[in-house]
């Protein structure tokens, strides 16, 4: 993972890890230097409206 993540770096990708669901996957992201990911640990999926709600400030 660390090379692909670097590889990435060096062509000036950017890297999103998806799935990330514990903090230790977050933390070894973050080492192998990893700067954006996605998953439960950030929040659940959501219908449409109910994002544009939580976007909005809305209570959901």
């Amino acid at each position: 993972m660390e090379f692909v993540i670097r590889l990435a770096d060096a062509l000036e990708l950017q890297v999103i890890a998806e799935g990330v669901e514990t903090r230790e996957q977050a933390q070894m992201l973050k080492k192998l230097g990893c700067r954006h990911a996605q998953g439960y640990l950030y929040g659940r999926p959501m219908p449409e409206q109910e994002f544009i709600d939580y976007l909005s400030g809305k209570e959901l």
